[in-house]
């Protein structure tokens, strides 16, 4: 029986948000996932990221021998919670964890069997990693040499996103992580130029870093079948590592020859370290250990300045104290003061600011009509800039109300709106009808199509998409006999 209802009747279930990764898993085969489910530990991060009520229906029926009565347990569930309730077990059937009927109750026996193995322990699968014996003639890496190790990848793949092409010369990734940000659509090279950052990108930087994580991921995963790696393989060494200890080292023998290969992109990543590529042993850092924990998945550290930490929970793109508590204060003139020392939150104000002055622990810009127009031109939208202007606010400017200066918000917007005047689309001009009642007729049917873009009567023209041409050129023929 359950230890609690899924409803209270004084308290609103809170909605939660599913993890990126659920819907990816749901659009793979019963086949892929059961082979998956093999593996406890894949097991159990699932577990982990799934929303409380999926979490609390599993405990219930993870003991039982037998399935349930799908009567008994609905009769567990107050009205208020029943759509609730609905959308925990249509996760649970989508992911194949519930069995699909509408009479009995029960999960997976794979997936049954191997949580509970992750549970109680026992088995010798190596599915958690096989830890080495301390190697008495090399140190082995610390937990604070791992945090570094990691925030040194990682922010370098986010400090190459915001300065190249901006005149600058970062420290560029690999050959694989570019590759990766290019698929992901964070990064660009328009007319064979240097790669820049997009609109995407933008709004990449202003997830927390476990959500940035997870994005680069999911297209890894995406490319998984592209590079004929076993997609099996590849998710269950990511959930490995997930289960991992930080500040240990495991052996890389019993890995797949597919994970032995996923060690050289995710060293890229700042997941795992090596001491050289040939190693036998590897240790996990926290930006892997944390990947299905709410824990933060980068070092924490309560200095004050632009000191490197991290907030796993809020929709914070640098680890630096001065993000968790905002650091930006805007002023009515346009001019911007950044409290940080942080070189990528710097970068990243350059995208869309004129600096003026640099200081030990603050940065001086203005927002002008050039510099905006340059984030324009770079796919950055005015609403990003706004954004993340409100998001990074000193808690000074939060004692406002509005936040920021609406003059300024609605100058950025103008800037935007000049920007955005004309549109160009390809198409085909239609004219030259024989009559009134000609145009109007074929006009007619062009807008029933929704192909038209623009259209002058007293010209009797009109022009519509390239996409709609072959249908309206037919319809003109089979009226007229000829174009």
């Amino acid at each position: 029986m359950p230890v609690q209802s899924l409803q209270n009747t004084d308290v609103i279930v809170p909605q939660h948000a599913p993890h990126p990764l659920l819907p990816f898993l749901q659009s793979q085969s019963q086949t892929t996932l059961t082979r998956l489910y093999q593996r406890p530990s894949s097991c159990l991060s699932i577990f982990r990221l799934l929303g409380p009520i999926e979490r609390q229906l599993i405990m219930n029926l993870l003991w039982l021998e037998s399935a349930l009565s799908a009567a008994t347990m609905s009769a567990w569930v107050l009205p208020e919670g029943k759509n609730a309730y609905d959308s925990a077990l249509t996760v649970m059937t989508g992911l194949h964890i519930a069995q699909n009927s509408a009479v009995k109750l029960a999960l997976n026996p794979t997936f049954k069997s191997s949580l509970r193995q992750a549970i109680t322990g026992g088995g010798n699968t190596g599915s958690f990693g096989v830890p080495t014996d301390k190697d008495g003639k090399r140190q082995s890496a610390n937990i604070e040499n791992l945090d570094a190790y990691a925030l040194e990848r990682w922010e370098t793949i986010l400090h190459y996103m915001v300065s190249s092409g901006q005149g600058q010369n970062p420290t560029k990734p690999s050959q694989g992580v570019l590759y990766l940000l290019q698929r992901s659509g964070l990064m660009n090279n328009a007319h064979g130029a240097a790669l820049q950052i997009t609109s995407s990108g933008f709004q990449f930087l202003l997830h927390s870093p476990h959500d940035q994580l997870w994005n680069l991921l999911l297209q890894y995963l995406h490319m998984a079948e592209e590079r004929q790696m076993d997609l099996v393989e590849v998710l269950s060494f990511l959930f490995m590592l997930s289960t991992m200890d930080l500040g240990r080292e495991y052996s890389t023998e019993p890995l797949s020859e597919t994970q032995k290969a996923m060690l050289e992109d995710l060293r890229d990543y700042g997941l795992v370290w090596q001491r050289k590529t040939s190693s036998k042993r590897f240790s996990p850092t926290r930006l892997a250990t944390t990947l299905t924990s709410s824990s933060p998945p980068l070092p924490s550290s309560h200095s004050t300045g632009g000191s490197r930490t991290a907030d796993g929970t809020g929709a914070v793109t640098l680890s630096s104290g001065a993000a968790q508590q905002g650091f930006i204060v805007l002023e009515t003139n346009y001019r911007i003061y950044a409290y940080t020392d942080n070189p990528l939150q710097t970068a990243v104000l350059n995208l869309f600011i004129t600096m003026k002055y640099r200081f030990p622990n603050l940065v001086v810009g203005m927002l002008t009509r050039e510099s905006v127009r340059k984030a324009l031109g770079n796919g950055i939208s005015a609403d990003q800039i706004i954004s993340y202007l409100t998001t990074h606010a000193h808690p000074q400017m939060r004692k406002n109300n509005p936040l920021l200066p609406v003059t300024v918000q609605d100058q950025i917007r103008l800037w935007e709106l000049e920007r955005n005047r004309l549109k160009s689309a390809e198409g085909y001009l239609y004219k030259d009808f024989a009559s009134q009642a000609d145009y109007e007729y074929v006009l007619a049917y062009a807008k029933q199509l929704d192909v038209v873009l623009w259209e002058n009567a007293a010209k009797r023209c009109f022009f519509g998409t390239l996409e709609g041409h072959a249908n309206v050129r037919g319809f003109i023929e089979r009226r007229t006999g000829s174009v």
